[in-house]
């Protein structure tokens, strides 16, 4: 039934793939009319057959429309051919880096009875797929005449013209996964392998990723008059082909899936049902660490190098804690899938540094700014700086809007520097003009918010309010003044990024979070000033937690109830519930702090 299944799925892949050529021959046959028209009324005219004036009146009309035909047909052509699709940022995968691995791929795509893929890659997300680089400008040029070629020849090799189909393996599943584990994640991926290289289906994807490519050509902007109206004529055509091979394509692909998945049901199926569980485990992990723990790294400039070896310290954490995870902790003493990989830490810190550009936007390169941080150095390095760079920019909001150094009580000895006194004083202070609820938005926002946006504006006494919103725009002139330099990578051959074939002029491609808004910036600065005083009043230290990110340890147990109490200060305006607890804790909000 397996292989009854996988014809059907590939037959039903080819028959969709014969209806995309289908429209490109039609298209040719549009483009070719014109000139076969002119063909025949200059024969027709030679021999003597056609002629009169309403013939020779056809040949002068007839026969520029048939030149200007086939030179639009042949620019346009010339566009789909050559211009350069879209391919996914990767960190390449060199064999002599990772035999293993290469290994492990070739004996499963044997077991499948299936071409083996050309090259390996690895994405910074939980996810893999085959990616086809078969079109003409991503593989490197053949090699010339001579002995190379000669050498090639003797082998029965044919000469390199391109890179064929690429396994992308997403980074997470390496370190986390086990290798029996990976092998059965990936084999309905390599099984893929055997459909992808019939002709006609290799043929309906290169047409279609051309015309993909064309209209990304054609849309770029910058180019003078008279480029621009050919790339529109050009980006029309490429966009109408597109619409006519759209539902064929998505077909062709289902069917492509179809038949790779009935094929990999022979291979390690019970070891596939286990191995998906991993799968969203190793998602959830990865989504909370990116957001938790690198995100406020990537902020202030650093980002951590090891971020597939944290997937395993979280995921292990995620295990102590939840119940429902404990099973899998039992399975850490297998062998794990990135000991496939020759150097996995270089590979690891390639793929950090590719999550870090796809998902914050930051350069290519390290750099003064732009610094890696190993684990070990993450509280000091990243979450201690955090803190105080918060609270110097928030009492420098304080300052600028006027609010005394002194604290409330005139009889105790003033400090000098900075208080977490100050801001609770100011803070907690009566609001004659505070009302229960904020002022109606003006149109047209209220009629959002009648229907239910989620974006309404955030209630706060009028202090807070006032506070958040400098703190938001101090932020906002911190970033204009500061801009990422982005520069083209230069990494090691073959754990370098493969930045030549994406256009990262948009990063980040897949920001993790909207911005931050001002209740929350205002939040995440007073509960920076409140972790500072606990560290230079109370001998708390920062402290990295795997699932949370950045927290507080006070006589080493980690803090957990902060957050409301913040919360209920910035937001009615209360203080007693934060103060309670900073007694309790032995914090001294009238001393001062040291700050960045």
């Amino acid at each position: 039934m397996t292989g009854i299944g996988v014809e059907v799925g590939a037959q039903a892949a080819r028959s969709r793939a014969l209806a995309v050529l289908r429209i490109r021959g039609r298209a040719l046959a549009v483009a070719l009319l014109p000139a076969a028209v002119a063909v025949i009324l200059l024969a027709g005219g030679s021999t003597g057959h056609l002629v009169g004036r309403g013939w020779d009146l056809a040949r002068w009309i007839v026969t520029p429309v048939a030149a200007l035909a086939l030179l639009a047909a042949g620019v346009i052509g010339l566009v789909v051919a050559r211009a350069r699709p879209a391919v996914s940022p990767t960190v390449p995968i060199a064999e002599e880096s990772a035999p293993d691995l290469y290994r492990l791929v070739r004996d499963l795509a044997d077991r499948l009875d299936v071409p083996a893929p050309s090259a390996i890659a690895l994405t910074p997300d939980c996810d893999s797929w085959l990616e086809d680089r078969t079109h003409p400008p991503h593989g490197p040029p053949a090699p010339p005449d001579g002995p190379d070629r000669d050498e090639m020849a003797a082998l029965g090799r044919p000469p390199r013209q391109t890179a064929a189909t690429v396994l992308v393996i997403g980074s997470p599943f390496l370190w986390w996964m086990r290798v029996g584990e990976l092998r059965a994640v990936l084999a309905p991926v390599v099984a893929g392998t055997g459909p992808s290289a019939h002709p006609d289906i290799a043929a309906a994807r290169r047409f279609v990723r051309g015309l993909d490519a064309a209209v990304a050509v054609a849309s770029t902007p910058g180019r003078c008059l008279p480029l621009r109206t050919v790339c529109a004529g050009i980006g029309w055509v490429a966009r109408l082909l597109l619409r006519g091979c759209r539902e064929h394509a998505t077909l062709m692909e289902r069917g492509v899936a179809a038949a790779a998945a009935e094929r990999a049901q022979a291979v390690d199926y019970g070891l596939r049902i286990v191995a998906q569980e991993q799968v969203g485990l190793a998602y959830a992990g990865w989504d909370r660490l990116l957001t938790r723990v690198a995100l406020p790294a990537w902020r202030m400039g650093r980002w951590p190098s090891r971020l597939d070896a944290g997937v395993v310290a979280a995921l292990t954490e995620l295990s102590r804690r939840d119940r429902l995870a404990e099973g899998f902790t039992s399975r850490l003493g297998e062998r794990p899938a990135c000991d496939l990989l020759e150097e996995p830490g270089l590979v690891d810190e390639a793929a950090s540094l590719l999550a870090a550009r796809l998902f914050h936007g930051g350069p290519a390169e390290p750099g003064p700014d732009w610094a890696p941080v190993d684990w070990q150095e993450y509280p000091d390095e990243v979450v201690d700086r955090k803190w105080r760079t918060d609270a110097a920019r928030l009492h420098r909001v304080l300052d600028t809007l006027g609010v005394r150094r002194c604290t409330a009580d005139r009889t105790a000895p003033q400090p000098d520097g900075p208080t977490l006194a100050r801001v609770l004083d100011h803070l907690a202070a009566p609001d004659p003009t505070r009302t229960a609820t904020p002022t109606p938005p003006p149109q047209p926002y209220a009629a959002m918010a009648a229907d239910g946006d989620e974006d309404a504006p955030e209630g706060g006494t009028e202090r807070s309010l006032a506070l958040a919103s400098g703190l938001t725009a101090e932020l906002a002139r911190e970033e204009a003044a500061a801009p990422v330099v982005r520069t083209p990578a230069a990494g090691a051959a073959g754990q370098g990024p493969d930045t030549a074939f994406w256009d990262d002029g948009a990063l980040p491609l897949f920001p993790l979070q909207p911005p931050r808004t001002p209740r929350e910036l205002l939040a995440d600065h007073v509960t920076a000033m409140v972790c500072c005083a606990a560290m230079d009043t109370a001998g708390a230290v920062p402290g990295l937690d795997w699932l949370d990110g950045p927290s507080l340890l006070v006589d080493g147990v980690r803090t957990t109830d902060l957050g409301p109490r913040v919360l209920s200060l910035i937001e009615d305006g209360n203080p007693v519930p934060l103060r309670t607890w900073l007694v309790e804790c032995g914090i001294r909000p009238e001393k001062p702090v040291r700050l960045v």
